[in-house]
């Protein structure tokens, strides 16, 4: 008979899913490290040498295998006394997994259970604070002059079906933003918002729903209750990852559009969603059929509700350059080619083909990591529309190597 020994997390220590961006000071690169959860709020800034050693804490590599790799990879020996103050510091700032982040969880998730709201994690950093400045501010998203002109729309007074729409920051993607809401502030109007975005940390599950009421500066967003019952009820595994709403930004940033778009002309709810699944993992069966399965049902629950719903999938495009695993940042012409993919991408969407936008993708093994896919896919599922169209396209420049987002607005009747 043989046992199993837990490796020591002390000697095998294990990095947690955190997102990490280069930096330029001078003419010395470093990396600076966040977790996207929201379970730390350090950042921790590292030399590339040691953002090397902690690549390989995947708790498999023993501290002594880690310091062989450094003196293969350097030509130098790693001191033990400094990588074990590298791990006692990522420690205590939660960046490992370990007994002190479980007891963080734990705590984090018993205190977002007993807020009765989901508390604005994001205002006074990607968009105002403060509910008049907001409110000015998202009307000078529709008057810039990147935004939408005032010609009335086509498909002005027909029910509106979906909507995509970015999660990018507002200050810089705000105008892109209000070329969706614009088609929705002409259309008739739903009674329910199902939102769904990516869950950027990743899931176990797949979808995450949460039955918060959500909070923003210009009031609470009023999450549907007799709908989320009905989810809870054929779907309970849904909601167990709910925590992770409290730190995702993708539809917190779509609520303030709601609030000024809908929110004067008729009473609305919501239904928020998380999801984390790939274009390529759907080529794997039991991912594809739980997809499916959660899909179908929540499509089900929507059409015998006697409620009219929109669809918003909260989604950005590809993610090119360093920040994002290419080894060069992107020139002007490898945007380039890029856009041309992401529109070429977007046509199935347009007609409704959720089978052509996943091949796509696959196809191109998804080497621009498209992070959108599982909200726009949710979306095609989702609705039942003559037509779809894509609004405005633009990126956004998130560091100094000039990595780039991609993202669109789209509508669907």
């Amino acid at each position: 008979m043989t046992t199993t020994t837990a490796k020591d997390s002390k000697h095998y220590p294990a990095l947690r899913n955190l997102q990490f961006s280069p930096i330029k000071e001078g003419e010395e690169q470093y990396i600076v490290l966040w977790d996207p959860t929201g379970l730390s709020k350090e950042r921790l800034v590292l030399p590339l040498n040691y953002f090397f050693i902690i690549q390989h804490f995947d708790g498999e590599h023993s501290l002594q295998q880690v310091g062989a790799l450094y003196l293969k990879r350097f030509g130098e020996f790693l001191m033990p006394d400094k990588v074990e103050q590298l791990v006692t510091d990522l420690d205590q700032k939660l960046f490992l997994e370990g007994e002190r982040a479980e007891e963080a969880r734990r705590e984090q998730r018993a205190q977002y259970r007993e807020s009765p709201l989901r508390q604005a994690a994001f205002a006074g950093r990607a968009y105002e604070a403060d509910g008049a400045k907001l409110k000015k501010q998202i009307d000078g998203f529709f008057t810039s002059k990147e935004g939408p002109d005032f010609k009335p729309s086509e498909n002005a007074g027909k029910p509106i079906k979906g909507v995509v729409a970015p999660t990018y920051d507002l200050k810089q993607a705000g105008p892109i933003y209000a070329w969706g809401y614009k088609e929705l502030l002409e259309a008739t109007q739903p009674d329910v918002y199902v939102i769904i975005g990516t869950a950027y940390a990743g899931l176990d599950n797949l979808f995450a729903v949460t039955d918060k009421d959500f909070e923003t500066p210009l009031g609470v967003v009023k999450a549907d209750q007799p709908l989320l019952a009905k989810i809870k009820a054929r779907f309970p595994v849904a909601f167990e990852e709910d925590l992770c709403h409290q730190a995702e930004h993708a539809i917190e940033f779509q609520l303030p559009f709601l609030q000024q778009v809908v929110g004067s002309k008729k009473p609305f709810t919501i239904v928020p969603i998380l999801c984390s699944f790939s274009a390529l993992s759907m080529a794997e069966a039991p991912i594809q059929q739980s997809v499916e399965a959660f899909l179908a049902g929540l499509r089900d629950i929507l059409k015998t509700s006697g409620r009219s719903y929109c669809v918003v999938a909260a989604a950005e495009l590809a993610h090119l350059g360093m920040r994002y695993g290419d080894k060069e940042p992107p020139t002007d012409f490898s945007f380039h080619r890029s856009m041309q993919h992401d529109l070429e991408m977007l046509k199935p969407v347009e007609e409704r083909k959720p089978e052509e936008f996943t091949k796509y993708i696959i196809t191109e093994n998804d080497k621009r990591r498209i992070s959108g896919f599982a909200p726009i896919y949710s979306l095609l599922r989702l609705i039942e529309a003559e037509s779809g169209q894509v609004l405005r396209y633009d990126r956004g420049i998130t560091d100094q190597y000039n990595s780039t987002v991609t993202y669109a607005s789209m509508a669907f009747f």
